[in-house]
């Protein structure tokens, strides 16, 4: 019985696929802000790693000119999540709530949504990947939910439609 646990622990580590771990040699050049402003918001976020090696995703989020979004993005070569289900986040938020989104061509219209709460602690986010939705502009779409067969972006996203600053570090993306 313990040789057929320790099996198990081996298989689910081998399939753990690693998208990103921050730390300080971090190349940040494929993730990408895209806020309110692409139609004609005022919001503005800013990305960096911290002295702990940690990604920083900060801003102010602004309801002005029908703004209301701070998003950032990260560009992937193609990835098959088929053996994984669920994508396991360690964050450490300021209390708000975000959204993580995929998309599985980086060409599509529309993204698949998870929403979440942070707390002010360091925590693990497990996002089952049959539970993210597909979304435009903050409408649910009339589409089969994400089924993990390509995966070309990730993105977190603060849209709470109201005027706020927001923090969030993040320290590492995996699917598992």
């Amino acid at each position: 019985m313990k040789f057929l646990s320790s099996l198990y622990i081996i298989y689910f580590a081998v399939n753990t696929i690693l998208l990103f771990d921050f730390n300080g040699k971090s190349d940040i050049s494929n993730w990408k802000i895209v806020d309110d402003s692409v139609m004609g918001g005022i919001s503005s976020s800013d990305f960096s790693v911290d002295a702990n090696g940690h990604g920083v995703f900060k801003g102010s989020v602004s309801l002005e000119n029908n703004g209301g979004f701070c998003s950032l993005q990260h560009y992937l070569k193609p990835v098959s999540l088929k053996e994984n289900k669920i994508f396991s986040i360690r964050l450490k938020g300021d209390g708000k709530k975000y959204q993580f989104r995929v998309k599985s061509n980086r060409s599509d219209y529309y993204s698949y949504v998870y929403e979440f709460q942070t707390t002010t602690e360091w925590q693990t986010i497990e996002i089952p990947i049959s539970e993210m939705y597909a979304s435009f502009r903050g409408r649910t779409l009339n589409l089969p939910n994400y089924d993990g067969n390509n995966l070309e972006e990730i993105a977190f996203l603060i849209g709470n439609k109201k005027k706020e600053d927001f923090q969030l570090l993040i320290d590492k993306i995996e699917v598992k």
